[in-house]
This record gives structure tokens, sequence and C-alpha cells, in this order.
């Protein structure tokens, strides 16, 4: 850097030398020599090198800019102070001009300090007259320097406060720059620092706030009007009414003709110039996730705050990781996919208004990085407005006869991430997923075959008084959706056909508490305290319902659990960063994908191979021989797996599908209600889901789901099922029992055999070891045997016709 000479003022070593060069300075200015003299006897008896010169390295607040997944389309900004710092070649000439004829006309002359001024304003402020400050750019430039740095209160004051002791402290600072710095370097960091009041720190925001332009495109006019305000923001406000005639008055009178008087302009550029009009409103400054440039967007950048705030890498407090946030200069590359996003609200729109109480959401994962792709609802994110409130009253009674107003359609609750009061809400059957993985980690195949009744009658301990309990005991006795269901299922039937009788059973083989671990694998949170209490170690065992979803979950925990089945068992910790640039280019390592394996890929594979049931889709291990959301594949043209969850008397309704490159998950809940009485509709909630991946996967090439390296997790250990046929149900009972096989009697059907012997079995040909194989019972009448169906299908073959729970 430059070092300019410094004469004598370099060497000072007390505030008595430097009264004598005042004086020297004043007699020739033909001031008295008493005036540096007298400062120093009211700062104190402080020798001046005792003072300290190095000021500390400070950062002013910086604007943080936060952009969608493109890097490019800006989603919000954070900022305790609006100020972007930008070099003084992007600045318009006439800015630095008009600053210097505005607040120091000697900057290029003096070596920090004009002693001459600070004389003279010792004189007039002693005299009673106008209080001057005769504070040069560089001294200026410190002051605010010392107020950033400041590491308590205390030190904020010392350096704001209007003493003698603290000009002669910005005078030392000041020598000691001027050596250091180039008059360019420092007029470029006042630049970037000075206020301009209405929220605009340093010239870059003022450029925006006052003229919706870049601090190189500033005219005569404009320069000199925001040159003239850094005396007093406040007062020469050209958005209030004496303020606007005063900075009109400080303009024209003083700063373009100073900027004439010095050569910097000429004066037809300054009869021009004068004329220019002066702004009476100022471009609003959005600041944080109300102020989204798209209200779309409001929810994923809320989910990003709130992701922010929970890091502790940003500081041991909320306080200090928000400050962090809003004066850090970050630039934070999301991971919201703007076009995903759109077509997701568009979609949402189609089925259902933001003013319907109830709240249809979508959240989309990117399976094998937990990027968060979509967040979406019918919502506007934005608060109500209490003194003019668009919101309806509350559709919880009680919440209404107080007068509380509901989410809808304004709210800035996170419906799909969850947070503050947003613990969740239940989901019905997507957690049977959790089911099938913890048996098949078990060592059940999906091929394994379980006799699965219209109501079942569990080992499960509950209320006695409960609906739900068999009658007289206080044993839990769920049942199906349709008593249509009842038959025999493995895990490619029972999921595709969302059979409650199956999972229930098989929860029980399996644990209740290792199911419950699974889920917790996965991701899911346990916000509800009942829900919480009910998974812990000792108490998950008995959670015999948790298997049907009665535990609250969000769409965005759901879509990343089934982004883990397709990221081949690694579950990654949900999150909304790309990448986070500091103001010196630097990347931190903070926000990238934070992956641990959840389950092997064996079982992923499996586990997803199942799952291609529900949606339509064709299992490539087994048959599926039932659907849920049937219309999926169809849509989305692509291999694709997920499940349907409805919960008891339709009060929510869910549906998650994917791909190898995106799982969508969407509710269709009431948030502010959830013990109301509407029936939610998959014909509602399905489409959105759907169509928001089919648009998101429209031109991508198809990819296969991998099938798992071990066939055995699929098959199991196969045996071979004796025929029985027109034997007697003794006798082939004995038979299939002594071949290891759970044996029930089934129904009778037509068949050549006596009446009252065994016509068959179901299946038939071969299934697992230990597997549940029912005897057919023969009517006798003659007519030609029925099909034998595909071992694991459902008897009788009753394809659904609405959404299963």
């Amino acid at each position: 850097m430059r070092r300019r000479d410094h004469n004598i003022f370099a060497n000072a070593t007390s505030l008595l030398v430097c009264g004598l060069l005042a004086g020297v300075v004043v007699a020739a200015a033909a001031f008295p020599a008493a005036a540096m003299s007298g400062l120093a006897a009211k700062a104190g008896g402080e020798t001046f090198a005792s003072l300290p010169s190095e000021l500390k390295d400070f950062t002013s607040p910086q604007i943080t800019r936060i952009y969608a997944s493109d890097n490019k389309t800006q989603i919000s900004q954070f900022y305790d102070e609006f100020r972007s710092d930008v070099p003084l070649k992007e600045i318009s000439k006439y800015m630095g001009d008009a600053i210097v004829a505005a607040e120091d006309r000697e900057f290029y002359h003096h070596n920090g300090v004009d002693l001459k001024g600070v004389a003279r304003a010792f004189v007039n402020n002693n005299n009673g007259k106008t209080k001057q400050g005769a504070s040069t750019i560089t001294m200026q430039w410190v002051r605010m320097g010392l107020a950033y740095s400041a590491t308590n209160p205390q030190e904020v004051v010392d350096a704001t406060k209007d003493t003698p002791k603290r000009k002669i402290t910005e005078m030392k600072y000041a020598l000691q720059v001027e050596k250091e710095l180039s008059k360019e370097q420092i007029l470029e960091r006042y630049l970037n620092i000075a206020p301009f009041g209405n929220q605009a720190y340093g010239v870059f925001a003022a450029s925006q706030v006052y003229f919706n332009k870049k601090p190189k495109d500033l005219t005569i006019g404009q320069a000199a009007m925001l040159a003239g305000m850094v005396k007093a923001p406040t007062s020469f406000n050209p958005t209030s009414k004496d303020g606007y005639q005063q900075i009109l008055e400080r303009r024209n009178n003083y700063v373009i003709p100073g900027m004439v008087e010095m050569g910097m302009i000429t004066q037809a550029e300054a009869d021009k110039a004068i004329k220019e009009p002066i702004p009476r409103q100022v471009k609003p400054v959005g600041n944080g996730c109300v102020s989204v440039a798209k209200n779309a967007w409001g929810f994923f950048c809320d989910y990003f705050y709130r992701w922010w705030m929970g890091r502790e890498e940003f500081g041991a407090t909320p306080y200090d990781r928000e400050r962090r946030l809003k004066s850090g200069g970050y630039r934070i590359t999301t991971t919201l996919d703007v076009k995903a996003q759109t077509a997701a609200r568009a979609n949402i729109a189609d089925e259902i208004k933001d003013s319907n109480k109830n709240a249809l959401l979508v959240a989309a994962v990117e399976p094998g990085d937990g990027k968060v792709r979509v967040l979406a609802a019918n919502r506007k994110y934005k608060l109500d407005d209490p003194a003019h409130p668009q919101n309806s009253i509350s559709s919880d009674p009680r919440k209404a006869k107080k007068g509380v107003r509901g989410s809808y359609p304004n709210t800035t609750n996170p419906l799909l991430s969850g947070g503050g009061d947003i613990t969740g809400y239940q989901a019905g059957s997507v957690f049977k997923m959790f089911t099938m993985v913890a048996a098949l980690e078990k060592g059940y195949p999906l091929g394994y075959t379980i006799n699965a009744p219209k109501q079942y009658k569990s080992g499960y301990i509950i209320d006695p008084s409960s609906p739900s309990a068999c009658a007289g005991t206080h044993f839990w006795c769920p049942g199906n959706a349709g008593e249509g269901e009842a038959g025999v299922y493995n895990m490619w039937t029972g999921f595709g056909n969302s059979v409650n009788t199956y999972f229930v059973p098989l929860e029980e083989r399996v644990g209740a508490e290792n199911v419950v671990a699974v889920a917790k694998r996965f991701g899911v949170q346990f916000r509800v305290k009942q829900d919480n209490d009910l998974s812990q170690p000792d108490r998950a065992n008995q959670w015999g319902a948790f298997t049907l979803g009665v535990s609250a979950s969000t769409p965005l925990d759901m879509a990343n659990a089934y982004a883990t089945l397709a990221g081949d068992g690694m579950y990654c910790e949900p999150t909304p960063i790309e990448q986070i640039v500091t103001q010196n280019n630097e990347k931190l390592d903070i926000g990238k994908s934070h992956c641990i394996r959840a389950t092997s890929k064996d079982v992923a594979r499996a586990a997803l191979d199942a799952a291609r049931c529900p949606v339509g889709d064709s299992s490539q291990l087994g048959q599926c021989h039932g659907t849920t959301a049937g219309q999926t594949r169809g849509v989305v043209k692509h291999p694709v797996f997920g499940k349907t969850g409805t919960t008891d008397h339709d009060k929510t309704a869910a549906l998650i599908a994917g791909t190898t490159s995106l799982v969508v998950a969407g509710y269709l809940v009431n948030p502010d209600y959830q013990d109301h009485s509407d029936r939610m509709s998959h014909q509602v909630v399905n489409p959105a889901v759907w169509n928001t991946l089919a648009d998101f996967m429209a031109g991508k090439p198809k990819v296969q789901f991998k099938t798992p390296d071990n066939d055995k997790i699929a098959y199991g250990d196969q045996r071979s099922i004796p025929g029985v046929t027109c034997d007697s149900i003794d006798s082939a009972k004995n038979r299939l029992e002594g071949a290891g096989f759970e044996v029930w009697v089934g129904n009778t059907v037509d068949s050549t055999c006596p009446a009252g012997t065994a016509a068959g079995t179901n299946p038939d040909g071969r299934t697992i070891k230990g597997g549940v194989v029912v005897i057919e019972v023969s009517n006798g009448k003659g007519a030609q045997k029925p099909e034998t169906p595909t071992p694991g299908a459902p008897t009788p073959t009753t394809k659904p016709t609405k959404p299963r729970r």
C-alpha cells in the first residue's frame, strides 16, 4: 500500500506536541493556538503516543442473498443493515466527488486530520455557536469502524459518544490509516459503510433504495443528493415533507456548488444537475422470508431459515446465528428447484383453492443426498393483517369461540416441514413401509404369507372400552378397509392392497419396537409428546397401531423416508443447501449431504420392489395383484414406487410416489383442527402428487430400479406343497403341517372331488417354508376347478375400489 510522509504528525508523542502543531497551523489561519491545547486539556492527561493506532479488523454488516438451485434466481435476502460492498471502479465518479464536496473538501490535501478544521470547530463549539464536527472522511470511517468492531456495548458507546477523548482517538487512528491506505481505498471503504437513511447503508443500497439502479449509473444530481444525506440521514430524508426541502437546498446550494468550486464538474453540468428530480418515495427493501421474490417460495425459505437457526456451526446461540445470517454477506445456493416448485404449486391450484380450510401439502426430496427440491401448499406465505384480516375464523370450534383465526389463506407456519406448533399429521398406511423393512431385516422374505382375516385379534393390550378392542377383551382387534380383503397375502400383495390384518400380525412377529426403530433410522421425527413417549424402547413393543400410521409426521419427513429406499438404504438428512460462499469467496463445508446407512441395500431394494405395487407399477421379483393408486405409473411414465395412506374416517389422505430421481409426498389435512369431520379425498391429493412427479420426470431417461443381489430376500426358502386334492380335510392338514406349513381351512369351492374333501390348496406348487397354505374345501358339485391363483395372491381376488388405510 502507498505510504505518505506525515512529517511531524507521525512522530507526535503527546497532546502537548499536538497542541503546539495546532498553534502553528492556527497561527497561519489566524486562529488562537489555545484551540488545540484546550482540546488536549479537555481530553485528559493521557499521552497521544499511548493511544492505540492499529484499528481492529472489522467487516460492516452485509446482505446475505439466497438463491435457487440454478444459482441465478434470487429467492430472498437477509440483513441487519441493507448493505453490499462494491469496488470503487463500480461506483460513479460523481459519487466520490460529491461525497468529498459534501463532507471533506480538504480530503486530498490532509493526512487524515484537518487540524485547521479541528481548531475552528473547537472555537465555535466553545463560543456557543452551531456545533461543528470537523471530522474528516478518514476520521468518520474510523468512527464507524470502531463501532462495528466493538465487542461489547461499552465499546460502541466509546466509539460514538461525542467527547474530546473520542475525537483524539479518531485522530490517532486516522493518521495511521492514511499511512497504510491510499485516498482511493479510504474513499471506497467510506462509501460502502456510510448510512443513507431509509434502511440503506453504503452506496450500493442507497442507489437501489432511492433510484433502483447500480452505483456506477448515478448521475451528478443523484450522487449529490446521496452525498448530502450522509451528514444527517433522518433530517435530510426526501420522503418526508421537511426532509425533502432540506435535502433539496443542501444538494443545490452546497454540494453541487462545491463540486463546481473544486473543479469536479462544470457550471453547465451543475445547472443541469440542479434540475434533476429528487424522489419522494423509495423502493421497498425486502428482508427475510416474508419478502420472497415469489410467494410460492416462502415455505422453502422458512425451511431454510429454520435449518440455519438450528446449526451450531453458525453460532452458540440463536442470537449469534441470526446475526451471522443477517450480516455475513453470504451467497447461499439452495436446493430449491424453481421449475419443480412452480409445477407443484400449479398442480395444487388445479385441485384445491387457497382459501380452503383444508391444506394440500406437497414436499419433494432427491434420493441419495436429501436435497429438498419442493415445498408447496395451497396457502399464501404471509402474516395475516390483524387490522384487516383475510383469514377465516378457525375451523376448530374451541378456537372459533375465542375468535381465533385459522391458517387459511395466509400463514407462515411450517406446515410441510414441522417446527413450532406444527407437530405433523397422522398419515395412515404409508407407515406400513417401516414394518416391511423391519420384517425383511429380521429375515422374513417378500414372499412371506399370512392368512389375513377381515378382523384380527392381536396380542396388543388396549383400553377395553375402546371401539377397536375385541368384544369383552382388552386386546386390539383391527380390521380392513373392506371385508373382501380377507385372504392369504404376502408383502407384494399385502402392501399393494394395504391390508391391515396382514401388517399387524407381521408387526407382532417382527416386534413393534423394531418397526419404530426403523422409522427413527429413516428420519421420522416424533414431535408429539405422546408419540415420543410411546416410541421409547421400553414402551414401543406395545405400540401395535404404529404400523397403521397413527404417529404424526410431515410430508417432508415421509418424502425423505421413502427416498431412503430409492437411495439404496442410505438415509440422508434433508438439507436446503447446495453451497454457501463467504464474502471472500470461500466455500463453507456446511449443509452438504450427510448420509448414513439406515438399512442394507438388499432390504431397501426388496422393500422398493413391493412398493411398486400400490402405484400401478409391476414388481420385478413377484406379482402385485392389487393397487391403491394405480394411475400413478401411467401418468409418470417411469418406473415408480410409493404408497397411499388414509386415517380413520378419512381425516387425512396421503400419497407418496417416487422414482430414482425424486420422491414426492402429498398430504391433504386440516392443520388447524385434526379432529374435523371432513372426509379427505384421494381424488384431490393423488393428482397433485403424480402430476408433480410427472412434470419433474418429463424428458428424463427411464431408469429401472435395482434388484437385490440375494434372491432369498424375495423368495426365502421355498418348499414344495404336497398334493392333497380329494384327500380328507384331516389327512390334507396333517400332510401339509408335516411339510412345515401353517395350515388353514378355507372356503368351499366348486370341485369334482367329493363334498367335504380337499379341492386343492392356495397357493399350490411351492411357497415359503413356514408360510400359510389354505385348504380349499370341495362342495362336490362337479364343476371344473377354477384356475389356481398365483402363490401369494389374495383369496378371493378382489381389487379394491377405493384407497385403503
